[in-house]
């Protein structure tokens, strides 16, 4: 396939570490080696969880705010290398990014000032349960709603032996 024939050339993985997320990543992976593409991965350091962890007392003091960050993206900073050097990245043109935000917020940001052409995020289709999610939206609807370039979301599968038979008896 020539070069000028992609229609991809930058694929936004935004990564959480959660299951979900991860197989969004390699579904990230698995395109841009179909496609030749590269894959920006991002991860967001989530200030509001982190403001509402300190408000609740879950987490250090808010004096200790600037060493707590310092943990969550050294932190990150592992957790992505982890998954860069993965069987699934191997062969990928890679590269990463670690900001500081509303997930959805910067996750959109990214991809109005970046040459992204797909987002390739993962979901949990509305299985969370959680309230909040059923009030405001979970972080892929919004971002369905503020990207301006399309959305590949990825749910999480169910595991191999819980699938359905496709065979007929």
């Amino acid at each position: 396939m020539a070069r000028e024939m992609t229609l991809f050339k930058t694929i936004l993985a935004p990564v959480d570490f959660s299951p979900c997320s991860n197989e969004a990543f390699r579904v990230a992976c698995r395109l841009a080696r179909m496609e030749g593409s590269q894959v920006l991965v991002l991860h967001v350091i989530d200030t509001n969880a982190l403001a509402a962890f300190h408000r609740l007392g879950l987490l250090a003091v808010p004096s200790d705010a600037a060493a707590q960050r310092r943990r969550l993206r050294h932190h990150a900073r592992l957790n992505v290398r982890k998954l860069l050097e993965s069987d699934e990245a191997k062969g990928v043109a890679c590269t990463r990014l670690i900001v500081e935000g509303a997930p959805f917020t910067e996750i959109a940001k990214i991809a109005r000032t970046q040459p992204v052409d797909v987002i390739v995020m993962g979901t949990y289709g509305g299985r969370s349960g959680s309230v909040e999610k059923l009030f405001f939206g979970s972080t892929a609807e919004k971002v369905v709603r503020t990207a301006g370039c399309p959305v590949l979301t990825v749910p999480l599968s169910a595991p191999v032996e819980s699938r359905p038979s496709k065979r007929s008896s």
